[in-house]
Parts: C-alpha cells; structure tokens; sequence
C-alpha cells in the first residue's frame, strides 16, 4: 500500500514482554553482527534492543542526500573512540533477522544519529539489552513507494 508524503497512514498491533536479554559486547566486536547472532540463536521474532557505550569504528546512514523516495542514503564514517546509545527493532525478512538500529554517536563536540549499518566496531565495551515481544509476526517486506524494506504486522504469533 503506497502513501503521499505527509499522508497519515499507521498500522498498529498488541503484543506483550518476553524474555529480556542483557549483553555485553567487547572491545573489537561488530555490534550488530553480535546482536543478530544473539537474536538468530534464541529466535527472538519480534523485539527491541538497546544500546550505549562506546564505538571504536563505524558507518552510519544519516539521512538521504535528497528529499527524495526512493532514498538515496548519506554515509558517515566513525572513526576513533565515540560514545554511543541506540534503539531499534527486531523483525525477521526472507533472509532472516533484521535488526534497524539508530544511534546517536558522540566525540567531543561534534555528534551524529542514524542508522548504524554495515560495520559497528566496539571502543572498550557496549552493554545491550533485548526485550522480546510475544503475541506479535512481524515481517519486513520491500516497498515498492520506498525502496526499502519496511515491517509489516501479521496476524497470530511466529512460526
């Protein structure tokens, strides 16, 4: 279903706290691949995660070069010991978990937020916790409007 910008569109759905996971990932550890190695090995279908601590080396996807559909991503690189704190969501795709994590990094006086994507080396240390949600199948799935794959709600509970 495709949408106008600044058209209202929301899907919404109930679920409820499962299990709740507490990680430490250590200095030289890619954050999301650990993360997704966590979520792939206690099968957690639906869920949120967050981050903080400090990112030794990273790229960020902040924003898009044009207000334009579809996106064409903003790249930064991280490099050299940035504070970070980050929240996102666990859905599962075709190729299976997919883990959409935005952060907001920091050094000095300069920071960044977006979407923490492709390598996230840990600075010293990382602590994460995971809260998986019961009751709700979410999926992404590409979107034709966007470009991207976004999450859709299913009925019933995962497979």
């Amino acid at each position: 279903m495709g949408r106008l910008y600044g058209e209202v569109f929301m899907d919404c759905t109930e679920g409820r706290i499962g299990r709740v996971f507490v990680l430490r990932i250590d200095h030289g550890e890619d954050i999301l691949e650990t993360l997704l190695q966590c979520i792939r090995e206690k099968e957690i279908f639906c869920g949120t995660v967050q981050v903080l601590g400090a990112l030794g080396k990273g790229q960020m996807v902040t924003g898009s070069e044009e207000p334009v559909l579809p996106p064409l991503p903003h790249w930064e690189k991280v490099d050299g010991g940035w504070d970070i704190f980050g929240v996102g969501t666990i859905s599962w795709g075709e190729d299976g978990p997919h883990l959409h994590l935005h952060s907001a990094v920091g050094r000095g006086t300069r920071s960044l937020a977006g979407c923490l994507r492709e390598q996230a080396r840990v600075y010293i240390v990382v602590e994460a916790v995971i809260l998986e949600i019961n009751g709700i199948h979410t999926v992404r799935t590409h979107d034709e409007t966007t470009g991207l794959t976004l999450p859709r709600f299913l009925p019933g509970n995962p497979p």
